[in-house]
């Protein structure tokens, strides 16, 4: 009887396919050995800390007092109660949309000016100052419009004197506190949306620019159809990071008034400051801070779905 042998032989891989995957093998190894240190500190200083900021805003815990105590909602049922926490919200919602609107004007007009004048003469040095407030230190700068509005030597209130006026004590003001700092913070982050505006119309391509200056289209043509489509995600994610920046203000707050006089400065993050370091009450702190949390998500969702909307028109 007759039978068949098969004889199969096995797949031999050669040398070089071999030297491949161990190749890519170690260098996937060695970028998880790059990325670990910042997957280590993104661990311990974000992801860590946010979740015990969750947890313990269910607390009752003050610093040095004892075990936290469990209160269940009771720490957000009284942040929603309280008629100081409301006015604080009332006040910073007031700050961040004056601040950020005239903000964004300003730094456009301005953008565009320097953008339309790129022979001007001394143009780098006008920039160059005018991007100075911006990497000051906000203490630093409190500290400098301090020394402004100081009622008896300083120097707007020598102005004001000088053109026959009486001096104003513009940081305990009841009608002035809160609009002069305001101008400080206009003062300082209005080049922020100069710089976003120069970087949005740096994006957008010279040949589409040089066609529509052939086919003579006008300046709101031109803004709606050719640098609007290139320029408005820079744009919008200025006006994104400005609106988060002005809602958590406080080291600025705190330097010129410390939200006083009374009450009439204290914006949210002041009032989230003397909850956690002078009251000591930890457990309503992190629920103040879960709440802005929260309201900051919204508002980059806000934005992100207004910009995807109009990118898909």
């Amino acid at each position: 009887m007759a039978t068949d042998t098969q004889i199969r032989v096995a797949p031999v891989q050669e040398p070089g396919a071999q030297k491949t995957a161990h190749g890519a093998g170690r260098f996937k190894l060695m970028g998880w050995g790059l990325l670990a240190p910042v997957l280590g500190f993104f661990l311990v200083l974000n992801v860590i800390p946010t979740f015990w900021l969750i947890g313990l805003g269910f607390y009752k815990y003050s610093l040095g007092r004892g075990t936290p105590q469990w209160r269940g909602i009771d720490n957000f049922t009284g942040i929603i109660e309280s008629q100081e926490m409301w006015g604080a919200f009332g006040r910073t919602l007031r700050f961040m949309l004056v601040g950020v609107s005239i903000e964004v004007i300003l730094g456009v007009a301005l953008g565009f000016l320097f953008w339309g004048s790129v022979k001007m003469p001394g143009r780098r040095l006008a920039l160059t100052l005018l991007f100075a407030p911006m990497v000051m230190a906000p203490v630093a700068s409190g500290l400098f419009w301090k020394l402004i509005y100081e009622p008896t030597f300083g120097v707007i209130n020598a102005i004001i004197q000088g053109l026959g006026g009486t001096k104003i004590d513009f940081l305990t003001s009841i009608d002035w506190a809160l609009p002069a700092v305001l101008f400080v913070d206009i003062w300082m982050w209005t080049p922020f949306m100069i710089l976003m505006t120069l970087a949005a119309l740096g994006s957008v391509p010279a040949a589409e620019l040089e066609a529509a200056e052939v086919d003579r289209l006008s300046f709101w043509n031109r803004l709606r159809h050719v640098i609007l489509p290139h320029g408005k995600f820079i744009l919008m994610l200025g006006v994104l990071l400005r609106t988060i920046d002005a809602f958590k203000t406080t080291d600025l707050i705190w330097t010129m008034t410390g939200g006083g006089p009374g009450n009439k400065t204290e914006l949210i993050g002041v009032a989230l400051y003397r909850q956690a370091f002078n009251s000591l009450d930890l457990g309503r702190a992190s629920a103040v801070s879960l709440i802005l949390l929260i309201i900051a998500i919204a508002f980059t969702s806000i934005y992100l779905y207004v910009l995807n909307l109009s990118k898909n028109r």
